[in-house]
């Protein structure tokens, strides 16, 4: 395509990429979104409890079907053992743990090839809303935020609720049993279910269409056939096009579970009278123009991000909080798929943020402005809030992350082959395509905590 004039490239890119892709994300979700409007609309007439829990249980069979035929028996076969340990375990006060335990065991066996690797990473979404569920499930029933073990019936609706059973987002129970309770059709759950929907097609069209040209054609810094790996100009430009498109195919999943979980009925929040559909998986302009690396890692999934927080990072306080943020990364990093792409990034996520939390709340304290990784909310207490050199330093840091985005999304190479992503990249490859950018965002980490350090 780099012999192609800009008209001609445009043109090319309308016919052979644009339309096509939108055919076919399309082709693929149409039946997922019809039966997530037939079960919205069964739980609007006057159905017995255990009938609404038992039709999404079968509308969620139906879907995990179409997308994984008989490869669902592994999903199937996680969410059985769950509510075995649940039941057996019904009269203790560790329940979460038990959960937790068995799941770590059941991923763990099939992450050392109990089920070939590429059949066991096509199902890992669905395999992780099911462990997400169930451990949080186990949690609230400790805290005794559940009054008693759900049934059977509720359980297997609450795992299969076919809003969320293939692409999430995770939810609790509650969140479960309000949607089948089911409020009435309306506008704005409409406008929302539309806007999530078109959302996602546009970021599938930026991840397929936009960023694999984007310093080529769409802001033509180099031509194409110069972004070749002897330039090192170049090779940062290839690993921001790499981010990019793995940013926008995350988007494009998250929009997507937005526009599968309200369509369903859930996702919304109630204040009186006034009923809000307002579910949002994740924020992509706190991703692309962050203000720091902790505002990345919240705004990327928050649904997960919350429950990583509920029921990880505050159970693992006890060790440290930077033990705590490890082991945090350590169970997204198991819960995504043990492939060692995936644990360096993720790891690598919690050393950076570690550090940029502890060194900008230093910061913060010593010039007494807000330098914090989050916002500071209004009528802080900081001397130096709104200063032409505190948002200097502000978009200094988020230049900085940035940077570490680019570096850390070189690994999701926009020209691998589409077998090499399914079954994980090796420890050579991600080794390569960071010795290529000379382990530079890790020499910086490095140079932030010897900094952090020395003006302790």
């Amino acid at each position: 395509m780099a012999t192609f004039t800009r008209q001609e490239f445009y043109q090319q890119l309308l016919q052979g990429c644009i339309i096509p892709t939108s055919q076919q994300g399309l082709e693929q979700i149409w039946l997922l979104l019809l039966i997530c409007l037939a079960c919205r609309l069964l739980w609007r007439l006057p159905l017995p409890g255990y009938a609404k829990h038992l039709s999404t249980v079968v509308g969620g069979f139906y879907a995990l079907h179409q997308f994984f035929q008989l490869q669902m028996v592994w999903v199937v076969l996680l969410s059985l053992l769950c509510y075995l340990v649940l039941f057996l375990c019904r009269h203790s006060a560790h329940r979460g743990v038990f959960l937790s335990i068995t799941i770590l065991i059941y991923l763990l066996m099939g992450e050392m090839h109990m089920v070939d690797t590429m059949t066991w990473h096509k199902m890992r979404g669905a395999q992780m809303i099911v462990a997400m569920k169930a451990v949080s499930l186990g949690f609230d029933l400790d805290r005794g935020e559940l009054p008693a073990v759900p049934s059977p019936v509720e359980f297997m609706g609450y795992i299969y609720f076919v809003g969320t059973a293939i692409f999430g987002p995770w939810s609790r129970f509650r969140s479960y049993l309000q949607a089948v309770e089911s409020r009435a059709l309306s506008l704005p759950w409409l406008r929302k279910v539309s806007r999530s929907l078109l959302l996602s097609i546009i970021c599938l069209l930026v991840s397929t269409c936009v960023a694999p040209y984007l310093f080529s054609y769409f802001i033509p810094l180099y031509g194409y056939r110069q972004l070749g790996k002897r330039k090192r100009k170049a090779r940062w430009l290839r690993a921001y096009e790499s981010a990019i498109s793995f940013h926008f195919s995350s988007y494009f999943v998250g929009f997507l579970s937005e526009a599968t979980a309200t369509l369903a009925g859930a996702g919304f929040t109630e204040e009186k009278d006034n009923l809000k559909w307002d579910l949002t998986v994740s924020r992509p302009l706190n991703v692309e123009l962050p203000r720091s690396m902790v505002e990345v890692v919240t705004s990327w999934n928050l649904p997960m991000s919350s429950w990583l927080n509920s029921y990880v990072f505050k159970n693992s306080l006890q060790l440290g909080t930077f033990s705590a943020v490890i082991v945090t990364y350590a169970a997204s990093a198991l819960l995504h798929g043990l492939s060692f792409h995936l644990a360096a990034v993720l790891l690598s996520l919690g050393f950076i943020t570690y550090v940029e939390h502890v060194l900008r709340k230093r910061l913060s304290v010593i010039f007494d402005a807000c330098l914090l990784s989050k916002r500071c909310p209004p009528g802080c207490p900081h001397r130096h809030n709104t200063n032409l050199w505190v948002r200097l330093l502000n978009l200094l840091f988020g230049a900085l992350a940035v940077f570490h985005l680019a570096y850390l999304g070189s690994l999701f190479d926009i020209d691998a082959d589409d077998t090499v992503e399914e079954q994980g990249y090796s420890m050579s490859y991600t080794i390569y395509k960071w010795s290529e950018l000379s382990w530079a965002s890790h020499w910086v980490t490095f140079g932030c905590w010897v900094f952090y350090r020395l003006i302790g």
